[in-house]
């Protein structure tokens, strides 16, 4: 049985990309879609499904990326 870590998960990121690899979405991220400060960014990817992964995540007025929130449609 695969030991369970301990620590919480991390729920605020200082980049994008830090974001995107906390839940290994950056393969699946639209190239040059910029996120501006207290917008909320929402896309489906292609993911080779029917419908694809709907994906959203949230930057703050501080510049710090949310988990971003990410399921099969």
């Amino acid at each position: 049985m695969a030991k369970k870590s301990s620590l919480p998960k991390q729920n605020w990121f200082e980049t994008l990309n830090a974001a995107l690899e906390a839940e290994d979405l950056v393969k699946y991220w639209e190239l040059g879609l910029n996120i501006g400060y207290g917008e909320t960014v929402s896309m489906t990817a292609d993911d080779g499904s029917r419908y694809g992964k709907y994906i959203t995540i949230y930057r703050s007025d501080t510049g710090m990326y949310e988990r971003p929130i990410h399921y099969k449609r």
